[in-house]
Parts: structure tokens; sequence; C-alpha cells
């Protein structure tokens, strides 16, 4: 008779907090002032891709902050409020989908980095996964970052939770896509919609080129 294998003991919050702020710890006991930035929507056919920087002061962490992939859209809408109260620093920048087409989504996530970044005062960003950024202090990128600092997986709910609460209001406008569940990621609802009803505004038109059979 084979033996059960022993569970795994859950981690308790406290356990993931100071698992999560590794990183910042060994720069905070240096006297750095550090931000995490983030993005949410590259890969969507619709919607704006939305970058967020925060900066969370070391006596104010809030317990719970996760890569936003990991939460649940509840959790994430209860730590949004929490996280821009305890923030010294938090700022999103959107890009919206005609510039995304003009210039390709990698160069707009950097800019939307960028311009979220301009403003911050400290001495040192952590950014997930995106090299080559003009900001206005050091940067050092990690790659799955919101999975390993703390600072990054505040900034990737900050980005998720303005981003998802923009697609919501954008299904008001167009409710045939189903944006608000979707939030213009491609479905198989949201691509037969996109068929039926052809493209609105709101979609990366160099996205949806193949879908509709448009040459590149």
């Amino acid at each position: 008779m084979q033996s059960e294998k022993p569970r795994r003991r859950r981690e308790t919050p406290a356990e993931k907090l100071h698992q999560l702020t590794e990183i910042e710890r060994g720069l905070w006991a240096d006297g750095h002032v550090i931000a995490g930035i983030d993005e949410v929507g590259r890969g969507p056919l619709a919607g704006p891709v939305v970058t967020a920087c925060v900066s969370i002061p070391p006596d104010r962490l809030v317990m719970g902050v996760d890569d936003s992939k990991k939460l649940s859209e509840k959790r994430r809408e209860a730590l949004y409020p929490l996280l821009m109260e305890a923030a010294d620093y938090a700022r999103t920048c959107f890009i919206w989908p005609e510039e995304i087409d003009a210039v390709n989504i990698l160069n707009a996530t950097k800019k939307a980095m960028e311009t979220c970044a301009a403003d911050f005062r400290g001495d040192i960003l952590l950014v997930d996964a995106v090299q080559g950024l003009r900001l206005p202090c050091e940067a050092r990128s990690l790659v799955h970052g919101d999975a390993l600092s703390y600072m990054i997986g505040a900034a990737s709910i900050v980005a998720k939770v303005t981003r998802d609460r923009y697609m919501v209001e954008l299904d008001a406008r167009f409710p045939m896509y189903g944006f608000a569940r979707n939030k213009g990621y491609g479905t198989a609802e949201h691509i037969a919609a996109l068929k039926r009803y052809g493209p609105c505004p709101a979609h990366r038109r160099s996205f949806i080129g193949g879908i509709l059979g448009e040459n590149p």
C-alpha cells in the first residue's frame, strides 16, 4: 500500500511577505529608496497597455501582495486602495491602441514604463523583465520580477486593477465583445464577436489582421 505524501505546509502571510521582500530588504539596509515597475496588457487584442510605478516604504508594507496573476479579482480590488494609501509614489500610464499599432507593443510598453517612473525621486527602480529603459535612476531588470519582488508585485496589482476597470468601462460602450469578461484578450467569445461585428476603435489593428484575414 502506497503511503500518502505529506501535505506541503501553506506559507503564512508573514512568511510570504518576508520571502517577497528579500531583494528590497537588502536595498533598504543599504539606504536605498526603491520602486517597482510592471505592465499589464501586452497580449490583448484590444485596449491599452498599462504600466504602474509604485514605491512603498518598509514601515507601510501591505500584507497579501503577490504577482497579480496569482490573485483573484476580488483580492486585487481589496489590495488596490491599501497600496495606493501606503505608497509614497504611485503612478500609472496608458498607451492607446493607435500608438501600439504605430510603434509596436514593446516600444509602447517601454514608453509607458518610462512615463510612469519619470517623477520618481528615489535611486533604484526594479523592473519586470524589460531592459533598455530611459529612467531617472538606476534600473534593475528582474525576469518574473512580479513573483520575486514586493515592489514589482505591488505595481502589477495597481496596473492590473487600473486596466481592468477601464476595460469594464469600455464594455459599456461596446458590449458585443465581452470586454468586461475577457479584458480584451483573444478568447473564443471575443474572436467570434470580432469576426461578426468587425473591430471597434479600441482594437489593435496590428494584432487582429490575421483573425480578419487582412494582409499585414
